[in-house]
């Protein structure tokens, strides 16, 4: 299979990423996204990262490398790269690094149905979300700055970006926040509605043969 023609996400990426370091089993895999602190990025969970090695096994992208026991312990099953998943790599991350793709947003989808609350209740609702982002962009920015003196910058650039997200996040937020307390964006759901209704009126067929053409 081309893996060009596969879409691959962020779980293979990350991990292809840590098989290009040597053979792991998925504990370890698990393991060092914790200590470089990349279970944050990826929301880390253990179905996911099974999925992807299930996947990238499907493909061929990796091969099993050895199965071993420790004890009584469950039986493990060690992961390498090949010449195929390397080359997939190094493809998935500049297509990945290159081309801006729209990404779900449940924040993004609220803002589709913001009017269904008053402009009060939103501008509320819209501190408080401000409220979390300043809570999350002061922990992220300690952390950053402890890691920084233990890692270097090279490691650490997706948190740079996290932060630089939630402050440009946080800086919309308040401007509409803002713009609603101060009625500079105002609504009544109602007329909305109204309006919707007049839209949808119009958009109807008038004559029986406009209306046959219209459900074809």
């Amino acid at each position: 299979m081309n893996y060009m023609e596969t879409n691959l996400g962020i779980w293979e990426l990350a991990v292809l990423a840590l098989l290009r370091e040597q053979p792991m089993h998925p504990y370890q895999m698990q393991t060092l996204l914790r200590i470089r602190h990349k279970a944050e990025i990826l929301a880390l969970k253990h179905g996911s990262l099974y999925h992807a090695i299930a996947r990238l096994l499907k493909i061929d992208l990796i091969a099993v490398e050895a199965t071993s026991r420790n004890g009584r312990r469950p039986e493990r099953t060690t992961y390498r790269l090949t010449d195929a998943g390397r080359q997939a790599l190094v493809g998935t991350l500049r297509r990945m690094v290159a081309d801006p793709r729209r990404e779900s947003s449940e924040f993004m989808a609220s803002m589709s149905f913001l009017v269904y609350l008053p402009p009060h209740e939103a501008a509320e609702k819209l501190a408080e979300r401000a409220r979390v982002l300043e809570a999350q962009i002061a922990a992220q920015t300690a952390g950053l700055a402890g890691a920084a003196t233990l890692l270097p910058r090279i490691h650490l650039i997706e948190s740079e970006y996290l932060v630089a997200m939630l402050q440009a996040e946080l800086m919309w937020v308040r401007g509409l926040e803002e713009d609603l307390r101060t009625a500079r964006l105002t609504w009544e759901v109602e007329q909305v509605l109204a309006d919707a209704r007049v839209d949808l009126t119009r958009g109807e067929p008038k004559s029986k043969s406009e209306k046959a053409i219209h459900e074809r």
